[in-house]
């Protein structure tokens, strides 16, 4: 399994709506692709706005060409979404998953 990762910090006032574009454009979007297993938000108030920590759990690096293309390491940041951040990474960081503990 790779772990996809991901870091924006919204403006203040556009944090919820950042939040419905995910639940409502992305999430689904990714729902629908083979390979996809699932993503956490983390979400922490800053000084310069919200930040939020998008990761996402896929079961290889080829089934997350199929939501970024061929550079996979290159972050999916649509235009509607660049207007909501103060700043956001313009790459990922991918892990794979060593091991999963479960109480």
């Amino acid at each position: 399994m790779v772990s996809r990762h991901w870091k924006g910090i919204a403006k203040r006032e556009f944090a919820d709506r950042y939040i419905g574009h995910l639940k409502n454009d992305t999430f689904p979007q990714l729902a629908s692709l083979p390979g996809f297993i699932r993503a956490t938000v983390l979400r922490r108030e800053l000084g310069a706005g919200t930040e939020f920590q998008v990761i996402t759990l896929w079961d290889s690096l080829r089934s997350i060409e199929a939501f970024t293309g061929t550079d996979i390491d290159a972050a999916v940041v649509p235009s509607e979404v660049q207007a909501m951040m103060i700043d956001y990474d313009r790459s990922v960081a991918h892990y794979e998953v060593a091991d999963v503990f479960a109480n």
